[in-house]
This record gives structure tokens, sequence and C-alpha cells, in this order.
């Protein structure tokens, strides 16, 4: 008989290809950049101005353009003065100086008060020698005759103003503009407060007509219901029908905004940015993750924003997201530890919980946990069920997905339930089973983790006949109602962690504001009870927590917390 054949090796995995680059100057100063730079859409397009000026660390103002739209090239912000080498038109050879450089061709030369002709950065590509005059008298000037015209009709309402801390005319105008105004006539008045839709409220007259908001809804959101109308400086920025500006991502349009021509009826007058203290963190409304910026002060979450990950969210999120966090502060929180019905302390009720699951008999336990849990916490409540021998699963949810973010799974970390081996492939299949043993009288100790399970499949009389039903949650619901050990958790803003998107990226979340009451993280107290059951002394940090996780979870093997980073890794799903 002859030898199997051996299989064959694995080709190596080859180096990527050198980029190309061009050798221009900005400021001076001799750079080397990438020859192509990717578009909105990813694709290869050669490198502009203002892209090689990033390259050498120098910003080139702008209002129109941004990273992830078509270029427009309206606002005239960028201007800048540059230079080419010259060329003999005879021998077409650089014509070089005495020294044996090449001699520059500027755009602007020699500099004299009146009118210099630049080119905008944003449009403007990069060739070889090229030499870009960032912060010359004539940029300078030109820059300061943009903002004394973008000024001219713009409202003085600095102090009532949205936008202000965050408005890039504002922050022009200090750099870049002049001392003093010399327009002397009245301002041409446009609408103010227009309703553009449920959730934008328009003032035209702050608005500058870069066009950001066209271009996001047309070509990113894929609703074409933005234009200018009127002609001349009567140009105003109009929905195509009286307050339909209704698409799932019209608040993206806000951040996209330079001024404050474009507000959010939801944060409108409610807090002045510069009060906000700002937390890294991730959307919990579907599994896709949204990597977003908390918006916090005094222990209340005021808004959401898009935190910007190219592998997750880009700088995008959907309005429904980002106005998923009124729930957080809402009145009815749960706050205090029940036993039977009467407040309780955190330590009599974990020893309590203790002396019941460390004596209850293999089998009579069963876990029903949430996907909306931190990853840690998973892990310690699959831990806790191993010792007790519980069965285990979570609740699907599933909605619609859309063409842009939204998934279909409306769970932050179905993933991260499916790894740490509290669900399987699909979630919710095990319900039926643990609700059957329950009836039978088999099961007689339920673990809940942020669930109505009344409303999934184990109806509330068959909750009556549990012995012990554990609940953990954040809001009162048909569950928490019955429990005979109520212990109040905390929202993903109160706490840290880390979920598993539908794609497998882990992305850790910051706390921003503090639980109330005797509200507590899920996995401070969850490891106290497994330590308790199981004699496993486990970490009382969630870098330790994550690190013991990382070690014995086999999709995170090799990870650290510190490993992580701002926008997360992907692991093996």
């Amino acid at each position: 008989m002859s030898a199997p054949a051996q299989p064959a090796p694995a080709p190596a995995p080859q180096a990527p290809p050198p980029v190309e680059t061009m050798t221009v100057k900005v400021n001076g100063k001799t750079v080397q950049v990438p020859k192509t730079h990717p578009d909105w859409q990813g694709k290869p397009q050669p490198t502009t101005m203002l892209q090689a000026a990033r390259c050498a660390g120098v910003d080139i103002p702008h209002y129109c353009y941004h990273d992830k739209l078509p270029v427009a090239g309206n606002c005239r912000m960028c201007l800048v003065e540059f230079g080419t080498p010259m060329m003999d038109p005879a021998t077409r050879k650089p014509v070089l100086n005495e020294d044996g450089s090449p001699k520059i061709a500027k755009s602007v030369l020699p500099y004299e008060p009146g009118t210099p002709r630049g080119a905008i950065a944003c449009a403007t590509p990069i060739s070889p020698g090229m030499e870009i005059y960032a912060d010359s008298k004539a940029t300078l000037q030109m820059r300061e005759a943009v903002l004394e015209s973008l000024l001219i009709n713009h409202p003085l309402d600095c102090p009532i103003c949205d936008q202000a801390g965050e408005c890039k005319l504002q922050e022009y105008s200090v750099q870049h503009g002049q001392a003093g105004s010399r327009f002397v006539e009245a301002k041409v008045h446009k609408p103010k407060a227009v309703d553009l839709g449920p959730r934008i409220v328009l003032d035209d007259e702050r608005c500058v007509l870069c066009t950001r908001c066209i271009r996001f809804s047309k070509d990113i959101a894929g609703d074409d219901a933005l234009g200018i109308v009127n002609r001349g400086s009567y140009n105003t920025i109009s929905a195509f029908e009286t307050g339909k500006f209704d698409n799932n991502y019209t608040l993206n349009t806000v951040d996209l905004c330079p001024v404050g021509a474009l507000t959010s009826k939801d944060f409108r007058f409610k807090m002045r940015v510069w009060f906000l203290k700002e937390s890294k963190s991730v959307c919990t409304s579907c599994g896709t993750g949204c990597n977003i910026t908390v918006g916090s002060r005094e222990g209340v979450v005021h808004r959401y924003e898009p935190r910007e990950n190219d592998a997750v969210n880009g700088p995008w999120m959907c309005d429904s997201g980002r106005l998923n966090y009124k729930w957080i502060g809402r009145a009815d929180r749960l706050r205090e530890v029940l036993v039977r019905g009467t407040r309780s302390t955190w330590s009599a009720a974990l020893q309590d919980l203790t002396a019941r699951l460390s004596k209850a008999p293999a089998g009579s336990v069963a876990v029903v946990a949430s996907a909306r849990q931190a990853t840690e916490e998973l892990y310690l409540l699959k831990k806790l069920a191993a010792k007790t021998g519980a069965t285990t699963d979570s609740v699907a949810r599933e909605g619609e997905a859309d063409r842009l973010l939204v998934a279909a799974d409306r769970n932050p970390n179905s993933n991260g339930a499916r790894l740490t081996g509290i669900s399987f492939t699909e979630a919710g299949i095990r319900i039926p089973e643990i609700a059957a043993a329950i009836e039978a009288g088999t099961v007689k100790t339920l673990v809940v983790f942020g669930e109505d399970v009344t409303k999934h499949g184990i109806p509330a009389a068959t909750l009556a006949k549990l012995e012990t039903l554990v609940v953990s949650d954040i809001l009162p619901n048909a569950t928490t109602a019955l429990a005979t050990h109520l212990l109040p958790g905390a929202a993903h803003a109160e706490k840290r962690g880390t979920f598993v998107n539908v794609k497998g990226r882990l992305q850790k979340f910051m706390k921003a504001v503090e639980a109330p009451g005797d509200a507590r993280a899920e996995w401070e107290f969850l490891h106290e009870l497994v330590h308790g059951v199981t004699g496993q002394n486990g970490y009382s940090t969630i870098e330790g927590l994550f690190n013991q996780m990382a070690r014995e979870v086999p999709a995170f093997a090799g990870l650290e917390w510190a490993k992580i980073g701002d926008t997360g890794v992907d692991v093996k799903i």
C-alpha cells in the first residue's frame, strides 16, 4: 500500500506591494506622499494638495470637503498658493536655478496686494516637485477674503447657537479671519427655524452652502431629499417636500454641518457642548456595534454621536441608535436589591444565593441570559451554569436590515453569547426546553439576566412554580415583578466591558455615568457569586476578568484588554 499523499504546504503570505510615492514640498518641508489616496468610496484617486498637506502635518481649513463624501469644491476655503517646476517649452526639460535646483513657477508671483489666484486644495492633484504654500501671504489673503464673503450675511448669534464650541466658521474666523468687518449694508435675511423633518431644524441664515448634507443624503443614505433653491445670495437649502426629510440617517447631517445651520431637535438648546464629558462606547441597538461617543454631564446622558471606525461604521450611525439612550435615565429604574419583596443588601442577597446555588442538585438550575450583556458577564454566567449543571440560552431579536448600517440582529452581543457558550448557533432554541422542565418540576431555580422571559416563551404562571427566581435587570417588567431575588443591573453606559458584533469585531465600551441607587455592573457582583459557588477566585477588575476569559475562550486566545484598542480587533466567529 502506498503512503498517503502529503498535503501541499500552504503558500507563504505575500507582502503587500510597496506604496508608490511622490516628492512634494509643503511650507518648505520636503515630504514623500502616496501617489493615490482612497476616495469616499474607497477607490484610489490621485492625491490632492489637501491630503499631501495632511501628510506633512499641515491642516488646510475647509468646509465642503469631507473624506467620506464626493468632492464638491464649492466653499473655496481651501484655496492655497502653490508652485510647480518650470519646463523649457523648447527642450521639455526642467529649468534649473544657478544652484541646480528646479526653478519653481508660482501660482501667485510676486505677491502684491490685490486678488491672488490659487487652487482649491481639496480637488487639485499633486504633481512631482510641486510646492504648496499653505501659510504664505497670498494664501492668507485668499482665506481672509473667503471668510469675509461668508460672514457678510451670517447672523452674529454665536451666544445662542447650538453649534457654538463646535463651529468651524467660529474657529476659522478667529484663526484666519480679519479683526474687523468692512460690511455696512443690510444683511440678507433667510428662513429661520425651518422644520426640515421630524428630527432636524434648519436655520438657513447660518448656512454656508457647503452642500455636505445634500451629498450625504444622496450618495450615502440614498435619499435624494435635499437641494439648493433660489439664486445668488438668496440660495437656501431646502427639502423637496416640506417636513419630509425623513430617513434613518438624517441626524448625520447635523454632525456634518460645519456651522449651526442644521440642528437636532433632540439636542437643540439642551446643553453647551463644552460642559459635556465624552466617553467612548458602542451602540447597543443592533449587532453592527457602531462606535459612539457618549456626551454626559453630572450623571445624565445628553446625546450619542458616532465615533469614526472604518472597520465598523465609518463616521456614521443611524438615527434610531443615536436616540436610543433616554431609557438610561428613566425614573422607574431598578435601584434596590430585593429578596422576596423586601429590601436587602448586596452582601445578604449574594450570601443567600451562594448557599442556595451551592446546594442545588445538578440539573435543577437554568440560566437565560441576554445577548445585550457584556461578554465578560456572559462568561461568568456560563461558569456558574457549568458548576450547577444548568441549561443556558439567550433570547434572539430579529428585525429588518438596511443597506447601510442597521443589522437584522437587534442584539449587540449575539456572537459573545455564542462564543462563551451561553447560546448555540440559534439563540432561543432551548427556552421551550427550560419552560417544560419548570412545568415538570425538574428546574426549580431560574437565573434571568436582562430579559423579560414572559415575552419569550416562559409565561408568568410557569415562573410562579419556581422555588427561586433570580432576576437582574435595569427596568421593571413582568419577570422582575415575580423575582425572589431582584438584583438591579447597570446600562452599558454605566460600566465597562466588551461586545462582539455580527462581523466578529470585538470592541470595548467605557463607563460614562454612574448607575443609580444600589444598581451595579453585573460582572461586579457575578464574579463574587461565581467565587462563592465555584470556589474559583475571579478578577475584581474588568481588565483582569477579560484577560482571564481570553485564556479560557478559544476565540479570544492571545488577546489582552490593553490590546483591544479604541476601535477593536477581529476574532474568529
